[in-house]
């Protein structure tokens, strides 16, 4: 087999841990396409420095990934809370040129420790308020809107010498169900889809986007038989033929249910290239047993034919060029001068505040910290988040199987209530806590995520340290 049809060259697995394990670094070493980050393999800056260097001395060519959005969804930041304002709030700022300026500082931190692309924009129009996996990640609902900051954002990063991608193609906005779990269907017809979740892409697309991400859902409209990530129609058809894309399709990571529930992750891998994608990422935590497996696989289909040798070859290459791009831009690459990042004050301008909070919040009372713990979503994973990520404690905090009795107890006389939650009108339990607080005494409810059909008080359309920073400033200790 020769060195372009090395079913390696394909692959981009994720490990757990901070430094490079011997045996990756073999595979590497053999040819591996390239390696993924997770929150598990951050420590700090120097560190983080240490391992992409180890990687790219294994394997000059080998694409270092990450998962970095800058907003709830942060790998650099995943233990501390992230500093980014994230999508939403920047599609409520609605200024082209801050998104770009937000997208350069990703870049550049990204930059200094070693990471070639990032697993970002998220450009799904958020068609559905209900989407448990996709919300404040997006910059918002309308497509004009998306495709703006879509392209600034694409732009920004790409200054800093760091590869985006465009994700969830052909668009992951209009689900209810979690592509982690489950393989969500979108049930638009094709004009909707055209008008309404493909403009985000084209708008990348034309700004340069390196990468494109595919989603792990049934899209009927599009190919009734496959799920995006697997679909000649979608992958070839649309986004190589109809959009003109001609960089690396990426998948989303083939471990998750959308992809590989009741196949397995080697036979994903196979469907995954036959489709038409040329790097496949393929989780978080991928031992050397299972990436053998998945190798043994694609060369397999190679020699039963139900992979096309040239398929394979032209994934590889896709994959070789855009790794030998990334080797010479970090042979040229000099020292980068850190742009600002959004200030707080900012942040708090994009928050909706009813005339009722604003009330409330002007009298001069004690403020009780209350939150709403609802299980993380596995796309942003156990971070800190909003203003507990910043320095608060929270008098009380409940989950879905707590007592909303006991949760509102814990507010004395006086004191104004604030009660803080993620996306709450998709929780019984936090609506029903809400409800007991709000019975006992004056409450502002606080939705950090995308609110829905049962408004919050204060809508901040995101979660990171940053946002609850202002979000402090704003309630008051």
């Amino acid at each position: 087999m020769t060195a372009v049809m090395n079913p390696l060259a394909v692959l981009m697995p994720g490990f757990v841990g901070h430094t490079l394990p011997d045996w990756l670094a073999a595979r590497l070493r053999d040819g591996l396409g390239g390696v993924c980050l997770f929150g598990a393999n951050v420590d700090n800056p120097a560190q983080l420095r240490a391992l992409t260097d180890a990687i790219h001395a294994a394997n000059p060519r080998a694409i270092v990934a990450i998962d970095e959005e800058g907003g709830d969804v942060s790998r650099l930041y995943q233990a501390v809370g992230s500093p980014f304002p994230g999508n939403a709030v920047l599609g409520r700022l609605d200024d082209a040129a801050v998104t770009e300026a937000v997208a350069a500082r990703v870049g550049a931190e990204l930059a200094a420790v070693g990471v070639d692309l990032t697993l970002a924009p998220d450009v799904d129009v958020n068609a559905n308020p209900r989407n448990p996996v996709i919300g404040v990640r997006s910059f918002g609902a309308d497509p004009a809107l998306v495709a703006r900051h879509a392209a600034a954002w694409v732009a920004g990063v790409q200054s800093a010498g760091v590869s985006a991608c465009a994700k969830h193609f052909p668009g992951h906005g209009d689900t209810a169900q979690d592509s982690h779990h489950a393989l969500p269907v979108v049930d638009a017809d094709a004009a909707t889809l055209h008008e309404r979740d493909l403009p985000p892409f084209v708008a990348a697309i034309d700004a340069g986007t390196a990468t494109v991400m595919t989603s792990h859902l049934m899209v009927p409209a599009l190919d009734a038989d496959l799920p995006a990530t697997f679909s000649r129609p979608i992958l070839q058809g649309l986004l190589r033929g109809g959009l003109g894309f001609e960089g690396v399709v990426v998948t989303d990571a083939l471990d998750m249910a959308g992809a590989s529930a009741g196949r397995g992750i080697p036979a994903a891998a196979v469907l995954a290239l036959a489709g038409g994608a040329d790097l496949l990422c393929l989780g978080s935590v991928n031992p050397d047993e299972e990436i053998g497996a998945i190798a043994a696989a694609i060369e397999a289909a190679v020699e039963d034919g139900a992979l096309d040798a040239d398929r394979l070859a032209d994934a590889a290459a896709r994959c070789a060029a855009l790794g030998s791009a990334h080797a010479e831009r970090r042979e040229a690459r000099e020292n980068v001068t850190l742009p600002g990042i959004v200030d707080a004050a900012t942040v708090r301008r994009t928050f909706d505040v009813s005339p009722a909070a604003r009330e409330k919040l002007a009298a001069d009372r004690p403020r009780v910290w209350l939150r709403l713990d609802p299980a993380a979503n596995m796309a942003v994973g156990p971070a800190p988040w909003g203003p507990f990520a910043a320095g608060v404690a929270p008098t009380a905090a409940i989950g879905p199987d707590g007592a909303p009795a006991s949760f509102a107890a814990a507010v004395p006389d006086g004191a104004l209530a604030v009660v803080v939650g993620k996306d709450n009108h998709r929780h019984p339990w936090a609506l029903a806590a809400i409800d007991a607080v709000a019975a006992r005494c004056d409450t502002v409810v606080v939705d950090m995520g995308w609110p829905g059909d049962r408004a919050a008080d204060i809508a901040t359309y995101g979660a990171s340290r940053l946002v609850g920073e202002a979000l402090i400033e704003l309630i008051g200790q």
